[in-house]
């Protein structure tokens, strides 16, 4: 039986989009066919949404994303302006993100545990496995209970994702953590971060012993309406947008909800312009994750000159999608929106 500091001893390393040019390769897939043919056409379209001066652009993300490895990556879509607003399930930002953030890091686990074995060993040792990764339990309690103290330092009332997350950065810009981290860098850009479902990670644990520790008193809280309402001013604010979207669920609907929430308040926005969504969900179950993007322009959430759907594993297309636009190099010229001035 192997220690859990042995198990813990091979952490997960981010990529590095900055030191892989993968353009040439991209252009190439250009004239093949099936999922290589549809990948380029998604990074010329994100190349597209840079070079477009109108275009608001918003990164979703679902599934075990930042633990995987793409933490470093997403990072420096915010430093270089490629993103102006994310939305996210809680896991991400918290469990995997702000996690790291506070010192603590995922790690490689041994082949075996690939097909579910030995899970009760892991349960022994108080080690958490994601597929292929492993995280110290302990470790999620510090993350679990910083969050806690977070709260128990507000002025207590109901927050939207948005506003804690904003409070997060701002603990790890005052403690010096913020570089690396999405959480942090967001912070220092002026990129809103939204968790559309932000109960369901360690903010909901550190929420929920904050309620528990509060008794009757007056509590810190999260709202959920005012999320929907916060992220709606984005499309409001700029009526052109485009979606880059890793994974689905919560994050993908919720983002594409703007549309009619806007009309629903009185705007005339258009749909989406851009839309890309990386997936491996199957289209033929009628779920959310699978449902395509030509089906969402028929509730009339985006656009169908510049949308492609992509049928592959997030750890091996968004790499080439976003290193493809960040080597092209339309993001130098962008002027990054800082869309969190809109709630100031």
């Amino acid at each position: 039986m192997a220690s859990k500091r042995e198990l813990l001893s091979c952490p997960v390393e981010h990529i590095d989009i900055t030191a892989h040019d993968p353009v040439p390769l991209v252009n190439g897939m250009q004239r093949m066919a099936f999922s290589a043919r549809d990948l380029c056409r998604a990074a010329e379209i994100y190349d597209r949404m840079l070079r477009d001066p109108d275009c608001g652009i918003i990164l979703t993300l679902a599934g075990s994303l930042i633990s995987a490895g793409l933490r470093k990556l997403f990072v420096q879509l915010i430093r270089s302006r490629m993103v102006d607003c994310i939305v996210s399930t809680g896991a991400n930002i918290v469990d995997q993100d702000f996690f790291e953030a506070l010192g603590f890091r995922h790690y490689m686990a041994p082949e075996r545990y690939k097909a579910g074995l030995d899970d009760a060993e892991l349960r022994g040792l108080q080690i958490d496995r994601i597929y292929d990764t492993l995280i110290d339990e302990e470790e999620l309690r510090v993350c679990d209970e910083t969050v806690r103290k977070i709260a128990d330092e507000l002025p207590p009332r109901p927050y939207s994702s948005r506003e804690f997350i904003r409070v997060m950065g701002q603990f790890l810009a005052s403690s010096g953590r913020s570089q690396e981290s999405i959480v942090g860098e967001a912070f220092e850009h002026g990129v809103p971060i939204f968790c559309p479902a932000f109960s369901d990670s360690s903010a909901g644990l550190g929420i929920v012993s904050h309620y528990h520790e509060r008794g009757d008193a007056p509590k810190t809280s999260f709202d959920s309406a005012k999320d929907f309402y916060e992220l709606t001013q984005v499309k409001i604010h700029s009526p052109t947008t485009g979606l880059l979207m890793i994974g689905g669920g919560v994050p993908k609907n919720f983002t594409q909800d703007i549309v009619v929430a806007a009309d629903i308040l009185g705007h005339d926005a258009p749909m989406h312009k851009y839309a890309i969504q990386v997936t491996v969900a199957d289209v033929r179950d009628g779920a959310l994750s699978s449902s395509t993007l030509k089906e969402a322009s028929s509730w009339g959430k985006v656009d169908t000159v510049y949308e492609q759907m992509v049928f592959s594993e997030a750890t091996i297309a968004v790499p080439l999608i976003a290193g493809y636009a960040y080597h092209r190099g339309g993001w130098r010229d962008r002027a990054g929106r800082r869309f969190d001035a809109l709630y100031a």
